[in-house]
């Protein structure tokens, strides 16, 4: 039995199930010809996976903690930041509520970005 963890998101086939539209548009970023797609029009792009329009806002504002929360995998998300200009550093500052400075301070690696 999995217990939960606080503040964790535990990705199981429940999850999965729930993200399998965003996961589709994320896996499609995989390809440099798709990424330039998504670049030059956002909403036609997002329109051929039929997300929903929650799904399809959580993009627009690049909510990552909520992408993690409707079900998308973590390691899809990272090609949606990748698309975006949002690297994992970036991303993780979002996630914790912190400036991307206050982020980096709580590194330990030096010219970490």
């Amino acid at each position: 039995m999995l217990r939960p963890i606080p503040d964790t998101s535990i990705f199981d086939l429940r999850l999965a199930q729930r993200g399998r539209r965003l996961n589709k548009l994320c896996a499609a970023l995989c390809s440099p010809a798709e990424r330039d797609a998504f670049k030059r029009d956002e909403e036609a792009f997002m329109s051929r996976f039929g997300l929903t329009d929650a799904e399809k806002d959580l993009i627009r504002k690049r909510d990552f903690q909520g992408l993690i929360d409707a079900g998308t995998n973590i390691y899809y998300l990272l090609k949606i930041g990748s698309a975006t200009g949002n690297g994992l550093y970036k991303m993780g500052a979002q996630m914790r509520g912190e400036t991307y400075e206050q982020f980096l301070a709580t590194r330990n690696m030096r010219g970490a970005v």
